[in-house]
Formats: C-alpha cells, structure tokens, sequence
C-alpha cells in the first residue's frame, strides 16, 4: 500500500508529486530532502523511516523517485515497482532527464493513476498499459550540427551515417498513434561499469566488472531474437570453451524471458521481446579483469612550508588503442575548477586519445600547513565514459531476427563502459 509518490531533481526540486490516500501530508516531500542532504554524499539508505512513515527511494540520473507507506511492508515490492515506474517513463517519453519530466507532467500523472488505484499495484505491464495511455510524449530534439555530419554531397550517405548516432534511442518508444517515419529499431547495449580502486604505490587492489546486456525494442510486434554471444564465453573459473581467448564471468543472472535451450552448446540467448527496455542479462568479475585498466593516473605532491604551498602533479595515461576510444580526436580542452564546498579540485577533460598523456599542475595554498596536511590529501576519484569498449572482452557475435518477420528493423549493437567507482590513493 502506497500513500505518496514523488519525483524530487538533484537539487531537490518536487518535479511530480501524487497522493493517494491522503493519510500523509505534503509536508514529508521536504521532510525526506532534509534527511537525504544531510547524509554524506551518495550514502543515503535506501528505506528512511519519520515519525511512523516509510521512505522508499531509488536514485537515476540524479532524479530521486520516493514511495511513502505506513505500513511495516516488504520493500523490495516497492523497490521494484519504482524501477518499473522509471522503465516506463524512459518508455513512453524516450529519456529521463529534468527537462523530459517537466514537459510531460500529464502523461506521468496518467501513468501513475493507471499504474496505482487508492495506493494498491494495478499493473507494470507496457502492454496492458499502451491501451488505456492518451497522453502523447512531448519530445525536444535540440538542433545539432553534428547531425549533418552524415549528409555527403547531394544528401549522399557518408560512412558515418551508417553508425547510430547517440541520442537514436532516446525517443518514445511507445510513440503516437498517428505518427508516421519512425524507424522500426532494436538497439542491444554491452554495458559495463568498473569499480577499481589503486593503492597508492601503484598497486591494484580491487577491480571488479558490472556487465550488463539491455534491449530496447521499438518493434510493435515481434517474433524472436537471437543473440549470438562470444564462444569463449565462460562461467566460473573452471569452465573452459574454445580456442581463443575466454572471457570469463564469477556471476551470470538472466531475465525470466530469456530461453537458455542452446545457452550451453551455442551461447545464444533467445527472446520474444516486447516494446520497451529490458535487462537481459547481467554479470559480474571480481579481481580478475582479463585486460589492463583504461587509466593510469600518478600522482605527486610536493609541500613547501616556507611558503604555505602544496603542489600537485597529476599525470594521466590512457592505455587504451588510439582506435578504440574514439575516432573524434580531442583538443586539450581541459578546465580545472577548485569546490570550497568539497575542498576538492576538479580537473574536466572533454575527450582523451588513446594511448596519450595529458599533465596537470595545481597549486594550493593552504594556512597553516604542516607535515599532517599530507595526510588530507587524496584520494583521486576518476568519472568517465568509453565508448565502444567493454574491459571484460564480451562481445555480441550476432542479432538476429526470426524470417517471419515481413521487413527487417534495423538493429544496433553499442558498446560502453563507465566508471561506477575508481579510485586512486595517493
């Protein structure tokens, strides 16, 4: 039993707000922000309890999405139905961002009074939904001029035009009823997320792979997919398959929809999917990556009392191929901005090529400084995004759609890896 339903933005802006039994008041929406913000950052539990009332959240693309109940009840049924409820708005308005939710409001509102009746769970279905959803998304596409990148001479197709560009799957994709040019498309998604820690004499003492495999169908109507896997794909560090390199995984766990009849002999994975996303598949490598780590920073500091200064020298080497990273080689676009707030230094790096090296020196001074101010310094937390890459070494050998299809889709296989946590002691 739900009573409240709230989308809060990073700042902590209430961007939608639903009460359904009106035995909680709106004031609890800024009762839950206070004791989020007051928490360190990124260590907010996920079930909050105030004066008798429940809170529920979960956190994406910086968006809280909160649940309050009264009741002393199982969370992880309330945990699920919010990862849904944020499923099916990346469904029907193509993109979660502050923006999207503001501009579609009413069709979110009209989710919500679908998906709940007086608090209890109706349905999550995207099917059972698609039939009863007026609402149309209201989508903004921004002008680009990197969108003419893929128009040649005479409106002829260039090279680039043959690779999806990056926002093709941030459309509806239950788009409207009377809309017409849209592209049947399926996009499948290698997703992988490092979490590495350095000591800080350079040596590598956790390493850890979050894979996962994410279909986005914007098929109608669809038969069965194929996907075809790499043969030396392998579970557990006895296993063995192939000839070539094996990639191997500790953990593997699969969507309930997903037929595991030719998984063994063939590593292929077959499913009926429907319109929307899905997490196939999802796996994990603890302190075993097969390859090196796509960043090596060193870092030196140097402290000179005389005059109340501390240097920092960070070297950054990126250990990747020039060709795996990107082919849209950067400037040394760089920008260094110092946060009183954090008492941190943040160092942006727009893009970085393969196999090279960027510098940086930053001068700090600091009161009062003294041999223990070395010890505040570090450690040196890295963000960043590669396309076209995946560490583990997983790749999708094919897509395949079933030949009772009348027109194929065009479908897209995309590779990314993030950077969950990686840290450098220093």
């Amino acid at each position: 039993m739900i009573s409240q339903i709230f989308i809060l933005s990073a700042k902590g802006d209430r961007l939608i707000y639903k009460d359904f039994r009106g035995d909680a008041s709106s004031e609890q929406v800024d009762t839950f922000y206070r004791k989020v913000s007051a928490l360190p950052k990124d260590q907010a539990p996920v079930v909050m309890m105030h004066e008798g009332l429940h809170f529920i959240q979960v956190r994406n693309s910086g968006h809280y999405f909160v649940a309050t109940t009264p009741s002393d009840s199982a969370p992880f049924t309330f945990i699920e139905f919010l990862n849904r409820f944020v499923g099916l708005i990346k469904d029907y308005c193509g993109s979660l961002s502050e923006k999207t939710i503001r501009m579609n409001f009413a069709l979110i509102y009209e989710l919500l009074d679908e998906m709940l009746d007086f608090g209890y769970i109706q349905t999550t279905s995207t099917d059972i939904l698609k039939n009863f959803i007026q609402t149309e998304a209201v989508v903004a596409k921004p002008f680009s001029l990197l969108d003419l990148g893929s128009v040649g001479l005479f409106g002829a197709e260039t090279q680039q035009s043959k690779v999806a560009p990056g926002t093709a799957a941030s459309r509806p994709v239950l788009s409207s009823r009377h809309e017409q040019g849209f592209k049947n498309e399926i996009f499948l998604d290698v997703i992988e997320r490092l979490t590495v820690v350095v000591g800080a004499n350079g040596s590598l003492m956790k390493a850890d792979i979050h894979g996962e495999l994410r279909l986005k169908s914007f098929l109608p109507h669809c038969s069965e997919i194929r996907i075809g896997l790499t043969e030396e794909f392998c579970v557990g560090k006895s296993e063995l398959r192939g000839y070539g390199t094996a990639v191997r995984v500790d953990e593997c766990q699969f969507h309930e929809t997903v037929k595991l009849d030719e998984f063994e002999s063939n590593r292929i994975l077959k499913i009926n999917p429907t319109q929307g996303e899905l997490s196939l598949m999802q796996y994990q490598i603890s302190d075993d990556i097969p390859s090196a780590l796509p960043f090596h920073l060193f870092p030196t500091v140097e402290r000179h009392i005389s005059s109340n200064r501390l240097r920092v020298y960070l070297k950054l080497r990126c250990d990747l191929s020039p060709k795996s990273v990107s082919q849209e080689l950067s400037s040394p676009d760089q920008s260094a901005e110092f946060q009183q707030n954090h008492k941190s230094v943040l160092w942006s790096i727009p893009r970085m090529r393969g196999g090279s090296q960027l510098f940086a020196l930053f001068k700090l001074e600091i009161p009062r400084l003294g041999t223990t101010s070395l010890l505040e310094v570090g450690p040196v937390s890295m963000s960043f995004e590669l396309p076209m890459h995946t560490c583990s070494g997983l790749q999708i050998r094919f897509l395949r759609l079933s030949a009772l299809e009348p027109v194929l889709p065009h479908r897209w296989v995309r590779y990314v890896t993030h950077s969950d946590s990686y840290i450098i002691r220093v």
